[in-house]
C-alpha cells in the first residue's frame, strides 16, 4: 500500500489505486464522465493544488530563485488547517490503501507535486 504521485493522463500503473486530481482545473474539453476513463482524475482535490495566483507564479518561474518563492509559498498555503488535515489523511490513508496524486505538468521537479510529496514524507506517508 502506498501513495504514487503521477502525471494526470498518463496511463495507469497496475496497483496505483483511486487517482486523486490535485488540480486546480478539470482537464479542458474533456466531458467529466471522460475523467477516470481517459487516465486523469477519479476524485478531484482542488484544495491539494496552488491557488490561481500562485499557479500563475509556478509558470512564471523560470529559475531557482523564483522557484524557491514558490515552493515556499505553497507550503505555507498546505500548512492551512483544512490542507494539512487532508494530507495528514492521505499520509495515514498510504499505509492501509493504494492511491495516487496528479497533476498535468510533464515536469515533477517544477511542479507543485514535489512539494506534495515532500509534505506527504514529512509526514510518514509511504511512497511508492
Amino acid at each position: 500500500m502506498s501513495i504514487r504521485i503521477v502525471q494526470l493522463g498518463s496511463p495507469r500503473k497496475a496497483g496505483e489505486g483511486i487517482r486523486l486530481g490535485t488540480v486546480r482545473r478539470p482537464p479542458r474539453g474533456v466531458p467529466k464522465s471522460e475523467f477516470a476513463k481517459r487516465d486523469f482524475y477519479d476524485v478531484w482535490l482542488p484544495n491539494l493544488s496552488p491557488s490561481p495566483e500562485l499557479v500563475k507564479e509556478a509558470q512564471a518561474a523560470h529559475d531557482e530563485k523564483s522557484w524557491a518563492a514558490f515552493h515556499r509559498k505553497f507550503r505555507a498555503e498546505m500548512n492551512a488547517p483544512e490542507n494539512s488535515r487532508v494530507l495528514d489523511l492521505l499520509a495515514a490513508l498510504s499505509h492501509q490503501t493504494s492511491l495516487s496524486l496528479g497533476c498535468y505538468c510533464d515536469d515533477e521537479s517544477r511542479c507543485h507535486r514535489s512539494v506534495l510529496r515532500q509534505l506527504l514524507l514529512e509526514r510518514d506517508a509511504d511512497l511508492a
